[in-house]
C-alpha cells in the first residue's frame, strides 16, 4: 500500500477484530495485540519488541502505564503510555497463561513474535472480517485520531497526543488525524 494511509477503524470495526481474535488458536495473545494497537497506539514493531518489564510494576502486577523503552520503539522514541482498562484486563489474563518468556507477544514456536508476523496476522484478520484498506497501522491511526478528538476533554493539547504517539514532529501527528465530516458540517452550519 505505498502512498496510501491505513484506514481508521470504527468502534464496531475494533469490536469485530476483537471477536475475530477470540476465535483464533491464541485468543488471549491476539486480543492483547489488537488492544496494544487500538488502545495504546503501538506499531507492529513496538508490539513485537514489548517485554513484560515494560508493562509490569515493581510488584510484578500489570502497571497502569506502559514504559516503552527507546530500544523497543521506532527511532528510539520510547514513551510512557497509560494502559486502557480493557488492555489491563487482557494483559492480566494473558500473563496467567503466557509462556515464560521476556516478550509479551510470543510466537507459538517460542521466542518473540516478529513484527512481520504481527503485520501478517492483522492483514489476515482484516481480510477475514471483510475490512478493506486496513493494515497493522490502522489501530495506531485509530488511537491517534480518537485521542486528538477528545484530548480537549482531558484538558490536554495536540502536544499530548504527539507524546503518546512517540512522534518527533507535531506535523507527523497531524497527518495521522482524519477529519470528521459530521463535525465539519456542524461547524459550517454555525458560521
Amino acid at each position: 500500500m505505498p502512498g496510501k494511509r491505513a484506514k481508521i477503524l470504527s468502534s464496531f470495526d475494533v469490536g469485530d477484530v476483537l471477536v475475530y481474535a477470540k476465535c483464533t488458536r491464541h485468543p488471549l495473545r491476539n486480543t492483547v495485540m489488537v488492544l496494544l494497537s487500538a488502545k495504546s497506539g503501538l506499531r507492529a514493531g513496538e508490539i513485537a519488541n514489548l517485554t513484560w518489564d515494560m508493562v509490569l510494576d515493581a510488584n510484578g502486577q500489570i502497571s497502569s502505564v506502559i514504559e516503552l523503552a527507546d530500544a523497543a520503539a521506532k527511532k528510539c522514541s520510547g514513551r510512557s503510555i497509560p494502559v486502557h482498562p480493557d488492555l489491563m484486563a487482557a494483559l492480566a489474563a494473558w500473563r496467567q497463561v503466557a509462556p515464560p518468556l521476556e516478550y509479551v507477544i510470543a510466537s507459538e514456536r517460542g521466542g518473540a513474535m516478529t513484527a512481520l508476523s504481527i503485520v501478517v496476522w492483522f492483514n489476515r484478520a482484516f481480510k477475514n472480517i471483510g475490512l478493506k484498506g486496513c493494515s497493522s497501522h490502522s489501530g495506531r491511526r485509530t488511537f491517534v485520531t480518537r485521542a486528538a478528538r477528545v484530548v480537549h476533554k482531558a484538558g490536554g493539547s495536540l502536544r499530548d497526543v504527539q507524546l503518546l504517539a512517540g512522534h518527533r514532529s507535531i506535523q507527523t501527528t497531524q497527518r495521522y488525524i482524519d477529519g470528521d465530516s459530521d463535525a465539519q458540517r456542524k461547524l459550517a452550519a454555525m458560521i
